[in-house]
């Protein structure tokens, strides 16, 4: 990439994302950022707070725009199609972006990460209110939900799903998550 004037933090970021799409994070250094920018390692001290700043400032753009997919994933549909396409959404993005989904996963200390992801939350929130769930119930069944996608996503990343149709496998994954949802609402 030409070196430009006036270099700002979301160049860094791109950058950042560049590498880790093209080589995953672990390949993630201030000198495979700075040749992509065409500067000098020094130079995005002034953007990040170097390679700890910078894997944090990528967990939080990560998350944020997880959090947004998940987010318009759900628009205008409920019920059991709105937790389908939430699980869709999160499994596509991570199989896009596997690096960035590591990411997501992030220690990041202060509240910016937890900020960014409050998309991704609300919309389970707004998702699980549908099936009238207390406060205590939805929040598990929020968190049994996120596992078993985690789950099967980490598994597959590592292609440790063994053979067979790993679309039906997911499917069955999210069927058994709506039956135990369905099945804990009817006994109140």
């Amino acid at each position: 990439m030409a070196r430009k004037r006036g270099l700002d933090h979301d160049d860094v970021i791109n950058a950042g994302f560049s590498v880790i799409d093209r080589d995953g994070v672990e390949r993630v250094s201030l000198r495979a950022v700075a040749d992509l920018l065409n500067v000098q390692p020094p130079s995005l001290y002034s953007h990040v707070a170097g390679l700890g700043g910078l894997l944090d400032d990528l967990a939080i753009a990560a998350t944020a725009d997880f959090g947004e997919t998940l987010r318009a994933s759900a628009i205008g549909i409920a019920g059991d199609d709105a937790v389908r396409a939430f699980a869709t959404a999160y499994r596509g993005w991570s199989r896009v972006h596997p690096g960035r989904y590591d990411l997501t996963l992030r220690t990041v200390a202060g509240s910016e990460r937890k900020s960014a992801g409050i998309g991704a939350v609300e919309t389970m929130d707004a998702i699980l209110a549908h099936y009238g769930l207390t406060d205590h119930d939805a929040r598990r069944a929020g968190r049994a939900l996120r596992a078993s996608l985690h789950g099967f996503v980490t598994l597959q990343a590592a292609d440790a799903l063994g053979r067979g149709d790993h679309d039906a496998s997911f499917d069955a994954l999210v069927e058994l998550f709506l039956d135990g949802l369905r099945a804990r609402v009817a006994t109140g």
